[in-house]
């Protein structure tokens, strides 16, 4: 009776955007997930990273859908979906975005993950292998936060427990003062625009700290490193340097080096929002990649 209860809400829960839809779905452990969809064409699924959400692809939404189906989602805990409690691991996430693919019914997939969501998109790779995948996006990211090694750009890297703990004290103590540091630090110069400001701070605060820190603890512990080397599906690689991964474009050409058929795109002039503050070069990368592979 639950799960039928859930499920007729989720399907009652739809309404209309500009030439798309946005909607809720169920997902197996009866978690309500938030997705937007528009276009036609083949899909591409974006997922956003740590405390982000949906609204952070707008612009590839709107250029993109003139060519393909584009589908965004807000991960568990984060800015539309269910506020659970449970499941903020990598793992669940991906089987998250993998329940709204099988929910949609969608093939050829294109699953692109930025920040947290890289780990993700690996994770659903190797639960699912390339079930309704056709290629993936990692967008600037790290497959092991915690690594020690010379390639990897996280502030935490060499297992800096003691940084974890103290920005998780941030987090309880001043949420707001992080939120506007962290996306400050996510532009190529380390400040955002006002008006930027304003709304990706808004939408970092739907997250609850809670699961922020849950989600953020088990994403720094992940190591996906030994994943990279087994992918069978061309993969394209964007990275640019900021505030959040210094020297993100090092990191980045060391990623596509592990994969077998990867397609490095370096962003000089852009930070970690690299995809928002040089939309035009993303979504022209974007496109061609995935001509060449069709």
């Amino acid at each position: 009776m639950k799960k039928m209860l859930g499920l007729m809400m989720a399907m009652l829960f739809i309404f209309s955007l500009s030439d798309g839809f946005a909607s809720t779905f169920e997902t197996d452990d009866e978690t309500i997930i938030y997705y937007e969809v528009k276009g036609s064409g083949d899909p591409i699924v974006f997922v956003h990273g740590w405390t982000m959400s949906s609204k952070f692809w707008q612009k590839q939404v709107d250029e993109l859908s003139k060519n393909y189906q584009v589908v965004t989602m807000d991960l568990r805990g984060h800015g539309n979906s269910a506020k659970t409690l449970e499941g903020h691991t990598v793992p669940q996430y991906a089987r998250d975005v993998y329940d709204l693919i099988r929910h949609l019914k969608l093939r050829r997939v294109t699953l692109v993950g930025w920040s947290l969501a890289g780990p993700v998109v690996l994770s659903c790779y190797e639960q699912f292998k390339n079930h309704r995948i056709k290629a993936l996006g990692l967008v600037d990211m790290t497959p092991f936060p915690f690594s020690p090694e010379g390639w990897n750009s996280h502030g935490l890297k060499n297992y800096n427990y003691a940084g974890m703990n103290a920005t998780f004290l941030k987090l309880e103590e001043n949420r707001r003062g992080v939120a506007n540091g962290f996306v400050n630090k996510m532009f190529h110069n380390g400040v955002a625009p006002p008006e930027d400001l304003e709304w990706m701070v808004t939408e970092h605060l739907k997250t609850p700290t809670s699961v922020s820190i849950a989600a953020y603890a088990d994403y720094l512990m992940r190591d996906y490193t030994g994943i990279l080397s087994k992918i069978k599906l061309p993969v394209i690689v964007f990275s640019a340097n900021s505030g959040v991964f210094q020297k993100s474009i090092q990191m980045g050409k060391w990623v596509s080096s592990q994969i077998p058929n990867a397609t490095f795109v370096p962003v000089e002039n852009a930070g970690h929002l690299l995809f928002y503050e040089q939309a035009e070069k993303f979504n022209g990368a974007l496109d061609q990649f995935l001509k060449s592979i069709n």
